[in-house]
Order: structure tokens, then C-alpha cells, then sequence
């Protein structure tokens, strides 16, 4: 009966303890104790090729991560693949990720229309597709898409909070507002009018559309002129509001020219428009300008700036769109070191859910990530800043589109 009950017990040991390995280490596909293969798409060719910049960013980040020892022994593979900015493309490079590379999950792929077309076929594969670029509400609604999660303030965020900057500073303005037509210009008006709440109706003048396709919006900047609006809401991408920018200051209209962060970039819309035609835009910022000087002596502006000395040597450091993607790199790194061993799917899912005033050193201070179950927008702040001619200078708190 001894030896019975002894060899019981061994057997229960034997198990539990290999249950307790089990527990230990679940990984899902493309993870091992060496790897954790990930992919994305990016325009690596076509009309929307500045935004690769994001791309190159975050493969240089995981090219660092990796040689300090990755996370937990285990180097990050990014497998980064060219869309073309093409909706179609894009669904075949991705389904190539996901059948034929096995990648882990899909991290900071960019374009909304890109990302509108697998958004579906990912979350029935229960891919978890984090942090991507862009914008649009669709990726902050985890009771449709539980598998899908964008990274900055969401296009109604930033719609509001500029509606409520000029609530505070600017009651009596008479809008006048450019919007490409698509979610990405949609979003932001309706989070304007929501931003402004009743007065919505009597502060904005006009409203005026444009397609990505069109040669020029020069028509559509004489037509907003026409109302004398004193205020101009430009939901637009970079090479459209460098020509509004152009035309704005050709026309001599005295506007208060406002600019989706999409177009906050100096280097690729300030200085092709004129950095004399620029001055006195506003845009609204959530992360460090490079080109502030109140950022000089700052600890993680210094670790950004080496970062691309070392690792992008022949780019031009101030092109924000390379903070972007370093932005997005440090919070998927974050995300999977609270993953721990367990490497599911499922787990990095909830753990993306489960952010809790995350900093990153290379947005303002202040400014914390928070994801929940119900919350999929991890950055909700932002301050208006205004160009002086040089760089960016705030003229506003951090504005939270969530208070």
C-alpha cells in the first residue's frame, strides 16, 4: 500500500510538474525560445512612400533591441513588406504573412485603406493586429474588431480636440474646413463638430472636400476663401497641405491655417511649401519636436537622437515620421515584456489591453498610454502648437479628447 501510494504520488509530481513547463512557456505561431517573428505592410512604393519612414524606423529599433540581447533572449523578426498603398496589395502581402510566414502578429502596419482591407480577414484568423497606423475609429472599436488596435489619438480625437481649442481660444471663429475625402478626412470632421458641440452648426462656414487623386486643391482654397472664414481647418495628408499652404499665402488670405498632424512634418510640408509661407500654422503634437530647443538637454530626446546617429546615420533625423515608427517599436516592445513566456496570441492581446500609464521618452511629458478591454486608443492627449518660422511652439496644454 507504501509503495502504491508513493508511486501515486511520484506519477502526480511528474505531472503537475509538467504541467507547471507548460505553463511556464505557450507560445503561438511564429514564436520560439530564440524568436518572435512579426510583419507588417508599408508603402514602401507609390503615392504614400514618405510614410515609409515608419517602417525603416521600427526595423532599425527591433536591429537595436535585438542587439542588446532582444526580449527575454528572444530577437524580434519584423518581416516589413511593400503595399504600394494599395488596398489589394496590401491584402495579399498580408495573407502571405499570416499563411506562408506565420508571423506572430501584425504590428504597426500603415495606411487606413490598407488597413481597412484586412482588418476583417485578421480578426476571423484572431491575428492580433497592433498598433497600426492610422487613425481611423474603426481600429479603436474592440466590441467589433477585438483583434485590431491602433497607436496615436484616433481621428474623432483629434477632430475634437481641436474643436474645443477654439471653443477656448477662439469663440467667435468663423471655419472654413478642407477634408480629403475618406475616413481619414470624414473622422476628423466629425470630431470637430463633436469638439464643438452646439455651436458647431453657426461656427462652421463651409465644409469642402477633395479626392487623393486629384492633381491640386487650389480650386477647392479659393472657394473656402470666398466665405471669409478666418479660420481654416486642414484635414488634409503632406503634399496637400503643402499646396494649401502655398495657396493660402499666395491669395494673401489672413486665415488661421489649421493642420492635421498627418502634415506636421517640417522637413516634408513646411519646407516644400516655404518656411516663410508656413508661419503661424498650428497643428497639434503629441510627441517632442526634434527641432525645439526646449528639448535639447532632454534625456530622451538625447537617447532618440543617438539612436538614429547609430542606427539611421543617412537620414534626415528631424522627419517626425522616424519618431513615429520608434514610438510604435517601444510600445510593442513594452507590451511583449509584460507578455512574459506566455507568447499566445490571446496573451499579447490582453496585455495590449491592459496598458497602464505607459511613458515613452520621446512624446511629451505628462502624456501616458492607457488601453483597457473597452478602451483601444492608447494616446487620447495632445497640445496645439503653433510654427514660428524655425520649429513648433506650444500654445496650449495637453488637451484630452476623453475629458
Amino acid at each position: 500500500m507504501t509503495r502504491k501510494i508513493i508511486s501515486a504520488v511520484a506519477l502526480l509530481l511528474t505531472v503537475c510538474a509538467s504541467q507547471a513547463s507548460a505553463q511556464q512557456k505557450s507560445y503561438g505561431p511564429g514564436v520560439s525560445d530564440k524568436e518572435i517573428k512579426i510583419g507588417q505592410t508599408m508603402p514602401y512604393s507609390g503615392p504614400a512612400s514618405t510614410f515609409a519612414a515608419i517602417g525603416k524606423a521600427m526595423e532599425a529599433y527591433f536591429q537595436k533591441l535585438n542587439a542588446s540581447g532582444g526580449i527575454n533572449g528572444r530577437k524580434i523578426n519584423l518581416i516589413s513588406l511593400d503595399d504600394g498603398y494599395s488596398p489589394p496589395k496590401a491584402v495579399e502581402q498580408t495573407r502571405r504573412l499570416v499563411e506562408s510566414d506565420e508571423v506572430f502578429a501584425i504590428v504597426g502596419s500603415f495606411g487606413t485603406a490598407s488597413n481597412f482591407a484586412t482588418q476583417k480577414y485578421l480578426n476571423a484568423k484572431k491575428v492580433p493586429s497592433l498598433f497600426l497606423g492610422t487613425g481611423a475609429n474603426r481600429f479603436s472599436e474592440p466590441e467589433i474588431y477585438p483583434w485590431s488596435m491602433g497607436w496615436q489619438p484616433n481621428n474623432v480625437a483629434k477632430g475634437k480636440i481641436y474643436g474645443k481649442y477654439l471653443l477656448r481660444e477662439r469663440p467667435d471663429a468663423r471655419i472654413a474646413v478642407l477634408y480629403q475625402n475618406d475616413d481619414f478626412g470624414r473622422d476628423h470632421l466629425r470630431g470637430l463638430r463633436e469638439g464643438l458641440g452646439d455651436k458647431a452648426a453657426t461656427m462652421i462656414l463651409k465644409e469642402l472636400s477633395y479626392e487623393i487623386s486629384e492633381p491640386t486643391i487650389d480650386s477647392q482654397i479659393q472657394i473656402l476663401k470666398a466665405t471669409n472664414a478666418n479660420v481654416l481647418v486642414d484635414i488634409s495628408t503632406p503634399k496637400f497641405a503643402a499646396q494649401a499652404i502655398k495657396k493660402v499665402a499666395e491669395t494673401k488670405w489672413p486665415v488661421l491655417h489649421m493642420l492635421s498632424d498627418a502634415a506636421a512634418s517640417i522637413s516634408s510640408v513646411l519646407v516644400p511649401a516655404g518656411l516663410e509661407n508656413s508661419k503661424d500654422v498650428i497643428t497639434l503634437l503629441y510627441r517632442k519636436e526634434i527641432t525645439d530647443a526646449r528639448w535639447a538637454n532632454d534625456a530622451g530626446m538625447k537617447e532618440y537622437l543617438a539612436f538614429m546617429k547609430e542606427y539611421m546615420p543617412s537620414v534626415d533625423p528631424t522627419e517626425v515620421l522616424y519618431q513615429f515608427g520608434y514610438g510604435t517599436a517601444q510600445t510593442f516592445e513594452h507590451v511583449l515584456r509584460q507578455c512574459g513566456d506566455d507568447l499566445t496570441r490571446e496573451n499579447l492581446m490582453k496585455k495590449a489591453a491592459s496598458i497602464k500609464d505607459f511613458e515613452l521618452s520621446s512624446m511629451l511629458p505628462g502624456l501616458k498610454l492607457n488601453t483597457s478591454a473597452t478602451r483601444y486608443t492608447p494616446i487620447s492627449q495632445a497640445q496645439i502648437v503653433q510654427f514660428d518660422g524655425v520649429t513648433w511652439k506650444p500654445i496650449s496644454d495637453l488637451l484630452d479628447a476623453d475629458k
